[in-house]
């Protein structure tokens, strides 16, 4: 999608959560057809210097949406993840930026699972305030401000009519809850946390596919207490959020963004589908988490 010099900026400063959410919406839509041109080929993976892979995928996908979100918004600071890899460093943003992850899954990507997304998320005073996820080869995207929304959308094309969104939200916390587990990143702090809830099912899912889970109600708690980045993070705490789900520190605060003195790493968290019942399991015995950088 090209670039229209008529297009009115979009004012991030001053446009609603759900108006923004869906503006992330349209420009994750946008990066799809390159990532799964990629997809569809050869994948040559790399490693950047922290050893993640990367690959051309990431890169072109990241392309677009910074240049983008440079032509359709008002003025705004991005940090994207393999800009900030290259640079070796993140700048230090105390009111609003925007959280870019232009391939989260990248591991996933390179298996050929379908289970990366896009995702892109706005920061306001260290709180996630709206993003988009999209699963551009499950024709799935997620988006959430104020309210969360589910909808059907092809690599490229349109955002769809609004009436073709599908409001979602989180269940009530069964007897026995469904938990998801990263597929490619476990520890024994996450078997331990698992072991003390009354568990009926366990999922495995790549990238922040887990939290839209959580969101739709299909799923209960997703604990990580291996190492993210803000950026892993931001959209799918948006969604979750917005759907009336929460994301809990292991300390039991709120996940706090613009964390510039670590590099925007954050510590170990548990998402949770219903509050309530992470308000109840905040009284079970912390994991071990002190090889998680915070």
């Amino acid at each position: 999608m090209k670039p229209d010099a008529r297009r009115p900026l979009f004012d991030l400063e001053r446009q609603p959560p759900d108006a923004i959410a869906a503006f992330f919406a349209q420009i994750a839509l946008a990066a799809g057809p390159a990532i799964m041109a990629v997809y569809s080929g050869e994948c040559a993976v790399r490693s950047k210097i922290d050893q993640s892979p990367v690959t051309l995928a990431d890169e072109q996908a990241e392309e677009i949406i910074l240049g983008l979100l440079a032509d359709w918004a008002s003025p705004m600071p991005v940090i994207a993840e393999e800009a900030a890899a290259k640079a070796g460093a993140v700048s230090a943003h105390s009111g609003q930026f925007i959280l870019v992850d232009p391939l989260d899954g990248t591991r996933e990507f390179v298996a050929r699972n379908g289970e990366f997304t896009v995702n892109i998320a706005l920061v306001r005073d260290t709180r996630v305030m709206a993003g988009a996820v999209y699963a551009p080869a499950l024709n799935r995207l997620w988006f959430g401000g104020d309210r969360a929304f589910l909808c059907t959308a092809e690599p490229g094309g349109n955002l769809p009519a609004p009436s073709l969104w599908r409001p979602i939200r989180v269940r009530r916390a069964p007897a026995a809850l469904v938990a998801l587990a990263s597929r490619s990143h476990c520890d024994p702090a996450t078997e331990k946390f698992l072991a003390g809830l009354n568990v009926a099912e366990r999922r495995s899912a790549g990238s922040s596919l887990k939290f839209c889970a959580i969101a739709e109600g299909e799923a209960d708690v997703y604990p990580r207490f291996a190492p993210t980045m803000e950026w892993d993070t931001a959209a799918g705490e948006a969604v979750l959020r917005a759907a009336g789900g929460t994301v809990r520190s292991v300390e039991g605060g709120r996940l706090r963004y613009a964390k510039t003195e670590s590099m925007l790493r954050n510590g170990g968290f548990i998402a949770w589908g219903d509050p309530d019942m992470a308000d109840r399991a905040s009284a079970l015995e912390k994991p071990n988490v002190n090889h998680v950088v915070t």
